[in-house]
């Protein structure tokens, strides 16, 4: 079976391949959500064991959840189908992680309690600490949410192990509008595949680039590329999916931005070197994947440049962008090994001399090449690894699925050439 993007936040299909996934409903009107993800979870490779409170049954049925899961849904800890009348024993013996969503306020009040007056709590309360991990995906009204109790609560959640997925802001079933609703089904299973992930670049800065950028000829005419962006999305996203904080500086672009990444949109090539400059003092690696363009237009006209019918064409006079991965890769950070530079060759022939002719121009430890024309705006693609020692290639493949290859590529190309004093204080 060939990996392949589901409809479903863009999570390869076997994300969550040999992974079960105990799925807990407590009561909310967010259960709803609850059924597609159910099925999200499964389209992701994993199995699903639904439980459900008392409360959620009272906004959706364990028809519909047994239906979607393949399994039948539990409710009762004195469920007669358990030979040893043990369900939240053997339920959370089985598992991979517990995920509660929706969770609502009451039912994070039992968590931080400790109680276990029904299966769902008495589960996670019975749940291997050091192996079972617990994941929560509040759901409640805005005021509710905003509550000190209720926020107290989350922080002793946190406190106690477990992981808070957050909260999305919008329109409520109350009517009300703010913090509270349960996130997305896509977003859920993103931060969830993430949580699985291997934290390759825990306490990482990742700073990349992505997309085209757009030099103006006039108000409404200018100079850009096809790139669209995905490859450089698809990198922020692996970088966060690997423990790093993510800053993604992305030009004219119409993606979504990838869960816990910051991202900074910019225009022009300028605008970029600008932005990148900034950002890269902070940063610990630099991922620069934007197509920029090498040259703009020398000036800018202020208004539409119109034919006036003799035939004659206008004279635009060019200037060369500055090139923002030289610039970085000869900042005192890159030079002295605190800042770990990759870059990205687009070609249209002859991809491995020309880009490693790049390499050696711009001085980076790692350039990676492909063939523009064969990438620009699909799922897919196929990449070459430029370093010091030679040439790797990477088989044409989803770009996510490259993507976390190339993350663990400088994983492991970091921890070589990081500095003796570096390694010791991030241990």
């Amino acid at each position: 079976m060939t990996n392949q993007a589901n409809d479903f936040g863009g999570a390869e299909a076997l994300d969550l391949a040999g992974k079960h996934i105990v799925l807990g409903l407590s009561g909310g009107i967010a259960c709803y959500k609850s059924a597609e993800l159910c099925r999200a979870l499964i389209k992701a490779g994993a199995t699903v064991q639904v439980v459900m409170t008392e409360a959620a049954a009272q906004f959706i049925t364990p028809v519909t959840l047994q239906a979607l899961s393949g399994r039948p849904v539990y409710s009762s800890q004195w469920d007669s189908r358990e030979p040893n009348s043990m369900a939240h024993i053997n339920l959370s013996r089985e598992a991979d992680a517990i995920l509660i969503a929706p969770c609502s306020a009451d039912f994070i009040a039992r968590l931080v309690q400790g109680r276990a007056d029904e299966l769902l709590s008495l589960m996670c309360l019975a749940r291997p600490l050091g192996q079972v991990p617990l994941l929560v995906a509040p759901a409640m009204n805005r005021e509710m949410y905003a509550h000190p109790a209720t926020q107290r609560n989350l922080a002793q959640l946190v406190a106690d192990g477990a992981t808070v997925l957050g909260v999305g802001n919008g329109f409520q079933a109350c009517g009300e509008t703010g913090d509270g609703r349960m996130l997305e089904p896509d977003e859920l299973l993103e931060d969830i595949v993430a949580f699985f992930m291997p934290k390759v670049l825990s306490g990482q800065r990742v700073l990349v680039t992505a997309g085209p950028t757009y030099e103006a000829i006039d108000p409404v005419r200018g100079i850009t590329n096809l790139s669209s962006g995905k490859m450089g999305f698809a990198i922020a996203r692996a970088a966060r999916e690997a423990g790093a904080e993510v800053t993604l500086v992305a030009g004219p672009v119409s993606l979504a931005t990838p869960r816990g990444v910051t991202r900074i949109d910019v225009k022009s090539a300028s605008n970029m070197l600008d932005a990148v400059t900034v950002q890269s003092q902070a940063a610990t690696v630099f991922i620069a994947t934007a197509a920029v363009a090498d040259w703009r237009p020398a000036a800018t006209s202020s208004q539409k440049i119109k034919k006036d019918g003799s035939g004659q064409t206008p004279q635009l006079e060019f200037t060369e962008n500055a090139d923002i991965l030289a610039t970085v890769a000869q900042s005192p950070a890159a030079r002295t090994g605190q800042l770990f530079c990759v870059g990205f060759a687009a070609e249209s022939h002859d991809l491995l001399e020309n880009a490693q002719a790049k390499r050696l121009r711009k001085k980076v430890p790692l350039l990676v090449g492909n063939i523009g024309p064969d990438t620009f705006g699909q799922d897919h693609n196929a990449l070459l690894l430029i370093d010091g020692q030679g040439s790797t290639a990477l088989p044409r493949a989803s770009k996510l699925s490259l993507a976390r290859r190339l993350v663990r590529e400088i994983a492991n190309r970091m921890a070589v050439v990081t500095p003796p004093e570096q390694k010791i204080a991030a241990s």
